[in-house]
C-alpha cells in the first residue's frame, strides 16, 4: 500500500465505523426515545430490514478497503445508506420524523469524496424519497380530516375548521419539502465546490513539494558532479602531460597512432570539462541566450555526429519554426542529448538498429514541440509516472538520465512527456516556450 493511500484508507475506515453509529442510533432511538422524539411506532417489518442493515454494516466494516480509489463502488454503498435511512424513516413517522435531516448526510458525504454526478444523483433520490413520504402523509391526513368532516356534518359551526386546518398542515409540509430541498442543494453545489478546491489545493501542494524533492535530488548530484569534475582535473592534466612525452620519445609508428587516439579522448574529456563549467556557470547566474531553433538541430545533429557517429538520425523540422527563437542556457544541448542517447540504445537493443525520429514543430502557438521517438520495446506503464519525477533503478542509468533531462527543461520554462508509440517504442516530447519569431 503507497503513502498515498494510507489517507484513504482512513477515511474508508471512519465511514464504515460512522455506519455503525448510525444503525446504532435508530435501534436506541426505537428502544428508548419513540415517545420522547414523536416516532411511530414502527411495524414489525422494520426489525428485519434493520437485520439486513447489521449484515451490511459488518460487510462494509469488515471489506471496507474493496472502495479504495474505487468511486462507483463507494457510490452504490452510500446509495445503499440512503436506502436504509428513507426506510427507517418512512416505518417511523415518514416526513414528520424529525430526524429526517439525516438523509443530507450521504449527500454531503459523496459532494466531499466523489465526483460532482455522485452528489447530484443521491439528491435526485433523496428528493424522491422524501417527495414520496411528504405525499404519503399529506394524503393520510387529507383523509382523517374527511373522516372528520363526515362525523361532524349535522354540526354546521365546526365544519369548516378542519378544512382550514388541513390547508395549513398542507403549506407547512410544502415548506419542509422546499427546505429539504434547498439544505440538499446547498450541500451539493457548495460543499462539492469547497471539497473541489480543497482537492486542487492538495494537488498543487503535492506537486510543489514532489518538484521540492526533487530539486534536492538535482542538488545533490550537482553537487557530486562538481567535486568528481574538480578532482578530474588534476589526473586529466597529468595524462596529458605523460602523452606528450611519449610522443616525444617514441618513434614507432604504431605507437604513435595509439598515442593519438590516447590525445583525443583526452581532448574530448577536456572539452566536456570546460563545458562542465560553462554550464555551472550559466545556471548559477541564470544566463539565458537567445538561439534561433533551426542553429539550435544543426549544433545538434554535430554533436550527435561526432559523439554517437553510428545514429542514425530522421529529423523533421517545420518551416514555419525554423526562424524561431528560443531562450536557452548550456543545460538545454546536454538534456536533448540524453534523451535521444536513450533513444539510440532502446532502438539498438530492439531492433539491432540506431534509429531515431526527431519531429520538431508547433504545439502551440507560442510553443516548440520536439518529438523523439524510438524503436525500442517500449517503457512499462507504471514507470512512466516515474520517470522524470524520481530516480528509477536501471541498468543504464535511464532514470538519471530523463531525470536531469526533466529538471533542465523546467528551468526553462518547459515540459518533458512520455508516452507508448502505438506501434513501437516510446514518445519523449519537450515542449518549450517561444521568445520572438524572426521573419526569413
Amino acid at each position: 500500500m503507497t503513502n498515498a493511500s494510507l489517507p484513504f484508507n482512513a477515511s474508508q475506515q471512519q465511514l464504515a465505523l460512522l455506519r455503525l453509529v448510525n444503525w446504532g442510533l435508530k435501534i436506541g432511538l426505537i428502544l428508548f426515545a419513540t415517545d420522547l422524539f414523536g416516532l411511530t411506532t414502527p411495524p414489525v417489518t422494520l426489525s428485519y430490514v434493520l437485520i439486513f442493515e447489521a449484515c451490511y454494516v459488518g460487510f462494509s466494516y469488515r471489506f471496507h478497503r474493496l472502495s479504495m480509489n474505487n468511486n462507483g463502488l463507494l457510490f452504490l454503498t452510500l446509495l445503499l445508506d440512503t436506502l436504509f435511512w428513507a426506510t427507517w424513516l418512512y416505518f417511523t413517522g415518514g416526513a414528520t420524523n424529525a430526524f429526517v435531516s439525516l438523509l443530507l448526510l450521504p449527500i454531503a458525504i459523496s459532494a466531499i469524496t466523489l465526483p460532482r454526478w455522485a452528489p447530484w444523483c443521491l439528491t435526485i433520490v433523496s428528493t424522491i424519497f422524501y417527495t414520496l413520504m411528504i405525499v404519503d402523509i399529506t394524503e393520510q391526513n387529507s383523509g382523517s380530516v374527511m373522516d372528520h368532516d363526515m362525523s361532524q356534518m349535522p354540526m354546521a359551526a365546526n365544519h369548516v375548521m378542519p378544512a382550514s386546518h388541513s390547508m395549513d398542515m398542507g403549506s407547512h409540509y410544502l415548506g419542509m419539502w422546499f427546505n429539504f430541498v434547498i439544505s440538499a442543494l446547498v450541500l451539493t453545489v457548495t460543499v462539492g465546490f469547497i471539497a473541489k478546491r480543497i482537492r486542487q489545493k492538495n494537488a498543487e501542494l503535492r506537486y510543489l513539494r514532489e518538484a521540492q524533492l526533487r530539486q534536492e535530488k538535482i542538488l545533490a548530484l550537482g553537487t557530486a558532479s562538481a567535486q568528481m569534475a574538480h578532482q578530474l582535473a588534476t589526473p586529466l592534466a597529468t595524462l596529458r602531460l605523460l602523452t606528450d612525452e611519449l610522443v616525444d620519445t617514441h618513434h614507432d609508428a604504431e605507437q604513435l597512432e595509439l598515442i593519438s587516439e590516447m590525445q583525443q579522448a583526452l581532448n574530448r574529456c577536456e572539452v566536456t570539462l570546460a563545458d562542465l563549467r560553462l554550464a555551472t556557470e550559466s545556471i548559477r547566474e541564470h544566463k539565458l541566450t537567445e538561439q534561433r531553433v533551426d542553429k539550435l538541430v544543426a549544433t545538434l545533429t554535430e554533436q550527435i555526429s561526432l559523439l554517437m557517429p553510428e545514429a542514425q538520425l530522421n529529423i523533421a523540422i517545420a518551416p514555419q519554426v525554423e526562424s524561431c527563437i528560443v531562450m536557452t542556457d548550456m543545460s538545454l544541448l546536454p538534456a536533448l542529448m540524453a534523451l535521444i542517447q536513450n533513444g539510440i540504445q532502446a532502438s539498438e537493443d530492439n531492433q539491432h538498429q540506431t534509429r531515431v525520429d526527431i519531429n520538431i514543430g508547433l504545439s502551440q502557438p507560442n510553443q516548440l514541440s520536439m518529438t523523439i521517438r524510438d524503436y525500442g520495446v517500449g517503457i512499462a506503464t507504471h514507470l512512466l509516472q516515474t520517470l522524470g519525477s524520481n530516480m528509477v533503478k536501471s541498468p543504464k542509468g535511464m532514470g538519471i538520465a530523463v531525470l536531469l533531462s526533466h529538471t533542465s527543461f523546467e528551468r526553462l520554462g518547459g515540459k518533458l512527456y512520455l508516452k507508448p508509440h502505438p506501434e513501437c517504442g516510446t514518445e519523449a516530447i519537450v515542449t518549450l516556450p517561444l521568445s520572438v519569431q524572426k521573419t526569413s
